[in-house]
């Protein structure tokens, strides 16, 4: 069984802040699914292919944001 430390869906909840039905709805899996991956650290390759897409989407929205934000920053000092 793998440790938290180690298992995906857990590192990913607690760093988001979000619950295995939180994650399952954003990632197209049940709770039960989410849940059962949680505890078993066994994670299939679909899933883990979901999460890693997600992650990666949300890391390039966070990208887009701070560029959106740059991008007015240097509006305002042109001014």
């Amino acid at each position: 069984m793998a440790e938290a430390s180690d298992n995906l869906i857990k590192q990913t909840c607690k760093r988001l802040g979000l619950t295995y039905k939180q994650l399952g709805e954003l990632i197209g899996y049940g709770e039960e699914a989410v849940s059962k991956a949680a505890r078993t650290g066994a994670v299939s390759a679909a899933m883990n292919r979901a999460l890693s897409l997600y992650l990666e989407n949300l890391n390039l929205k966070n990208k887009l944001k701070l560029l959106d934000d740059l991008s007015i920053i240097i509006k305002q000092l042109s001014k």
